[in-house]
C-alpha cells in the first residue's frame, strides 16, 4: 500500500510539481486529533494512489511551510492543485470529508 509522502520545507516545492491533487496534512507528534487523523491520511494515500499525491509535514520539524500557508491551528489539511491551494480542512474529520476534497479536484 502508497504511504503518504514525508514533506520537508526542501522538497515541498517538488512535492506540489505534479499535475496531480496534493492533500498536505500539517500536523504534530504532540497533538491529540492529529493522531486521530493520521491513519486516515495513510488510508487516502492508498486509496489516491496513481490519482493524487497525499503528504503529511511536521509542523515542528518544517516551520517554514507552516508559516508561509499560514497555519496556525493543527491538524490543518490543504489541498493544492497546480501548486495552489484550492481548499482547506481545519481539525479532524471524517475520511469521507477528505475524499470529497480530493474527487472534487479529480473531476
Amino acid at each position: 500500500m502508497n504511504k503518504a509522502v514525508e514533506i520537508t520545507d526542501s522538497n515541498f516545492s517538488d512535492v506540489l510539481a505534479t499535475d496531480q491533487p496534493v492533500l498536505v496534512d500539517f500536523w504534530a507528534e504532540w497533538c491529540g486529533p492529529c493522531k486521530m487523523i493520521g491513519p486516515v491520511v495513510e488510508e487516502l494515500a492508498g486509496d489516491y494512489e496513481g490519482k493524487a499525491v497525499v503528504g503529511k509535514v511536521d509542523v515542528d520539524s518544517n516551520p517554514e511551510m507552516s508559516a508561509k500557508y499560514g497555519v496556525r491551528s493543527i491538524p490543518t489539511l490543504l489541498v493544492f492543485k497546480n501548486g495552489e491551494v484550492v481548499d482547506k480542512q481545519v481539525g479532524a474529520v471524517p475520511k469521507n470529508v477528505l475524499a470529497g476534497k480530493l474527487d472534487a479536484q479529480l473531476a
